[in-house]
């Protein structure tokens, strides 16, 4: 019987071999974002105006609320109306390059003036992908992005039937 002694050295060397191949095994592909090509290009179009439908304020006023998924709903006294006046969010069709992030700013709240007199107060929001986000689409295919708002109404007296229109703006900030 032949025994054969290994003297450490050697040991060493095959405990070295075997880490080597074990960290060879483990390592890993890790992909960050993408960073879009320079210099960095988004349009933005506007497809549809931010709507509250028809409503009546009532003795006291309240507010009109249309949200990022299309709802609307009330509060205080205002009555919500079906006349066959749509409500909807805002839509925009924002264009860019992959990997690019996109940071929504929009104005503070607006008054919007009424076509009878009167004026109504608009605080825009919220944005729907939540800003930032990142476009995740080619570039010749658009990301939708939707923006809601609250509507603060004043009592009958102060807001009388008619149209109310006004506008606010949105900073887009591409990184």
């Amino acid at each position: 019987m032949n025994v054969k002694l290994i003297s450490f050295p050697s040991v060493k060397r095959l405990l070295n071999a075997v880490f080597l191949v074990t960290v060879a095994c483990i390592s890993l592909e890790v992909d960050a974002q993408t960073l879009p090509p320079r210099p960095i290009q988004v349009t933005v179009n506007n497809s549809q105006p931010l709507a509250f439908g028809a409503f009546t304020p009532g003795a006291s006023g309240g507010s009109v609320i249309v949200n990022t998924n299309y709802t609307r709903s009330s509060a205080g006294t205002v009555v919500l109306l079906s006349l066959g006046y749509s409500s909807a969010p805002a839509m925009l069709y924002v264009k860019g390059n992959p990997g690019t992030v996109v940071t929504v700013t929009l104005s503070p709240s607006v008054t919007l003036t009424g076509s009878n007199g009167g004026s109504m107060i608009l605080t825009p929001g919220p944005v729907l992908p939540a800003s930032p986000f990142v476009i995740t689409v080619p570039f010749q295919q658009t990301t939708e992005l939707l923006i809601g708002g609250t509507l603060s109404v004043g009592p009958v007296g102060s807001n009388p039937a008619g149209n109310y229109s006004g506008t606010f703006s949105i900073t887009f900030n591409q990184q």
